[in-house]
């Protein structure tokens, strides 16, 4: 109930920046919150068939909505389904589904804060730098449209092919491999010295039908950090998934040796590694002014603290 309450709060917030009250004698659109409304997912379209469904929700029905502008942008109709996203993460921004009339035609990323802004630029940088890039491997998403309305930061990304398929370990390797690459400028890097994702966990990655990785969300994206940073991102945050954080975090510092053997990596060096990869994720909360695993006392101290000769 809590969770619910908090995420249709911060939509009432969402959904009244992107439609925005229209003039006086203008009555309100209505949209539909699915699957419930104390199961917030996403606000659709009303249809005559969700009478029995979800939570009616008044909308503004001017002619600057985030619909209008997409739609004039584009030289199409458009129409959006808005995910309603958790209201206590720390990068939280609207994210959105454009639909034309042939369906699904994009994802939107809004930019409602001054860091979400940030993201959102950052990330377009990135992925038009990627589309420049001979990648063999890893497929991200293409820009279809970058710019800025009523003070927010839109990015529009194609929809990728995602299917249900199982990612293979070597598919993973291989792509982080290519990503650690990647140098953004073109510049010389030392041996020890990569590109990550930032990002690469498992519900950021899905394998195409064509053997390659697609990969989205590019917003946290870095340069000239140790090798194998990704591989362990990904460990880490399946381990999450079944344990505390701060037995996942010894899991990762004790299967180091493995998981970046592929990379080249030896036993010692992926050690140092891994505790770099967590004090710097610790690092990354700590800016965002949001821990989502707790104090960093209680889960990577006691696993680091004995490792201080070694960093």
């Amino acid at each position: 109930m809590k969770d619910a309450a908090d995420r249709l709060g911060y939509l009432d917030e969402v959904m009244d920046l992107l439609f925005p009250p229209a003039g006086p004698g203008v009555r309100p659109g209505v949209r539909t919150v699915l699957p419930h409304r104390l199961v917030p997912r996403r606000v659709v379209p009303r249809a005559w068939w969700h009478a029995a469904l979800g939570r009616r929700l008044p909308v503004g029905r001017g002619t600057d909505t985030i619909e209008t502008h997409l739609s004039d942008v584009l030289g199409r109709r458009m129409r959006v389904v808005v995910h309603v996203r958790p209201a206590r993460r720390a990068n939280r921004k609207p994210i959105l589904e454009a639909y034309d009339e042939s369906g699904l035609a994009g994802f939107v990323k809004i930019g409602d804060s001054a860091r979400a802004r940030r993201l959102v630029r950052y990330e377009s940088e990135v992925l038009r730098m990627l589309a420049g890039r001979p990648l063999k491997v890893v497929v991200p998403p293409d820009v279809l449209y970058h710019g800025e309305w009523r003070g927010l930061e839109v990015l529009m990304l194609s929809p990728l092919p995602v299917t249900s398929r199982r990612v293979p370990s070597r598919l993973l390797v291989s792509a982080a491999r290519e990503i650690a690459a990647i140098r953004p400028y073109d510049e010389a890097g030392s041996e020890e010295e990569a590109a990550w994702h930032g990002d690469f966990t498992p519900w950021n990655v899905a394998a195409a039908a064509d053997g390659r990785l697609l990969v989205w969300d590019w917003e946290r994206f870095a340069v000239g950090v140790p090798l194998g940073f990704d591989a362990l991102h990904h460990f880490f945050h399946r381990a999450l998934r079944r344990m505390p954080p701060a037995v996942a975090a010894r899991s990762c510092l004790a299967q180091a040796g493995g998981l970046l053997e592929p990379f080249g990596v030896d036993v010692a060096r992926a050690r140092r590694t891994a505790a770099h990869y967590l004090v710097a994720l610790a690092e990354r909360h700590h800016r965002d002014g949001h821990e989502p695993l707790g104090p960093p006392a209680v889960w990577l101290n006691p696993l680091v603290d004995p490792l201080e000769s070694l960093l």
